[in-house]
């Protein structure tokens, strides 16, 4: 079976009418970042698929303009911890109809959005997909703007989960300060799908649940009485990408906004965030001023923008011994010369196809065209040797975490299609 073949059946086995579960069992309900990912893929495939993948994230947007981390299928609530019965979004204000989690992830939808658009121009103008896209995405970064930045600039996450680098080493000394939530058991469905190695620790679990549980129980307010607020480069870098995106958006409608005057604001306060010690962006404790002294994947993200300053040195060390590019298997999500390096443990080290993509984009972006394409050959053939694996052993390849991975067979598609002698 050919790449193109394995990937259109594991999407649309994971397809729920409506949306695309990251994984029929280890992530059985619609995950905000992952759908747009996803949508990625699907363009090649369907538009109108695409399409309903955005516009049922959409569909669960809140009041203020938070698209949620997950919206729940009632049905599977066992499945996942915590679960609809944990947020209980209802009776939170400004809660959609559906039950979904009061969270956020990082916002990659719009320039999603102009990807998906731009596959059938034609096919989007008839369903009139951007001119409901467009609100809802205004309405999300206007969340962002007022809700999550602070006089920094930046926008800040009140938990990990909404990094998507769930136990990034970026989050150990912010987390140290956090308690661990009061339960004998943690309940970990997780780990009936996935080794405990590949996964984060009861102890990390325990802090997470007790900070969704702290957020939840303030009303999800924003209100600058969480216990982690931290400024994540790959989450701006996204934001500003995105407002990129909603300035073509905006063209497309004939629509005036201040959407490329936004993106640069982000990328300027994205300085911020420069650590000139070890080349690249890292995370800053927004409660206490600190910058977190790690190396990591996200910190490399700021390279999805065309006039980052610091390029010359992100490549460097993209390239360097702390990434080894074209040694290491893809990219490594942690410095691999790191004491917190883990080669199987999630977000501490295994490579992710979402992000190798991400530096595929980069690469390009900067004039390393053969790199780029070497990058893109080798998230095709990984993903599928390793049967659309959630993430790999940085060194041997090895699949980890759980296989039949949404946005690993979407974005290798994706791939396939805009590299197709890679």
């Amino acid at each position: 079976m050919t790449l193109e073949a394995a990937a259109i059946r594991l999407l649309v086995r994971n397809w729920r009418g409506r949306y695309t579960v990251p994984a029929g069992g280890l992530y059985p309900h619609q995950w905000s970042w992952d759908s747009a990912f996803i949508a990625i893929g699907w363009r090649h495939l369907s538009a109108r698929r695409a399409q309903q993948e955005l516009e049922s994230l959409f569909s669960a947007q809140w009041s203020d303009g938070r698209l949620p981390q997950i919206v729940f299928d009632p049905s599977r609530d066992d499945d996942y911890s915590p679960g609809a019965a944990f947020w209980r979004s209802a009776e939170l204000p400004g809660s959609p109809p559906v039950p979904t989690a009061g969270l956020v992830q990082p916002p990659n939808h719009a320039w999603a959005a102009l990807l998906v658009h731009r596959a059938d121009p034609r096919e989007s103008r008839r369903r009139g997909f951007l001119e409901r896209a467009y609100p809802a995405l205004v309405a999300w970064h206007t969340y962002l703007r007022d809700r999550r930045t602070d006089a920094s600039g930046l926008a800040h996450v009140v938990h990990p989960w909404e990094s998507g680098m769930d136990n990034s080493p970026f989050w150990d000394e912010p987390l140290s300060a956090v308690p661990e939530a009061g339960l004998d058991r943690v309940p970990r469905p997780d780990l009936e799908h996935a080794a405990a190695t590949d996964r984060p620790s009861d102890t990390e679990y325990r802090k997470y649940l007790h900070l969704a549980a702290a957020y939840r129980d303030a009303g999800v307010a924003d209100d600058g009485s969480e216990q982690f607020r931290v400024h994540d480069p790959a989450v701006n870098a996204l934001w500003a990408r995105s407002e990129l995106a909603l300035g073509e958006i905006a063209g497309e409608l004939g629509e005036r906004a201040d959407h490329d005057e936004r993106a640069q604001r982000i990328a300027d306060a994205l300085e911020r965030l420069w650590h000139p010690g070890l080349g690249c962006y890292v995370a800053r404790d927004a409660r206490t001023g600190r910058l977190q002294e790690h190396r990591t994947v996200s910190g490399l993200v700021p390279l999805i923008l065309s006039g980052v300053p610091r390029a010359p040195e992100l490549l460097e060390t993209l390239r360097g011994p702390s990434f080894r590019l074209g040694t290491s298997v893809l990219v490594p999500s942690a410095d691999v010369q790191a004491p917190t390096f883990d080669t199987s443990r999630y977000w501490r080290g295994p490579s992710w196809f979402n992000t190798a993509w991400l530096m595929v984009e980069a690469l390009e972006r900067h004039g390393a065209e053969h790199e780029a394409r070497s990058l893109a050959r080798d998230v095709i053939t990984h993903a599928e040797a390793s049967g659309f694996a959630e993430y790999l052993h940085p060194f041997t390849a090895a699949a980890r975490g759980t296989r039949a991975f949404s946005w690993t067979a979407a974005l290798a598609l994706d791939l396939h299609h805009r590299f197709p002698k890679a």
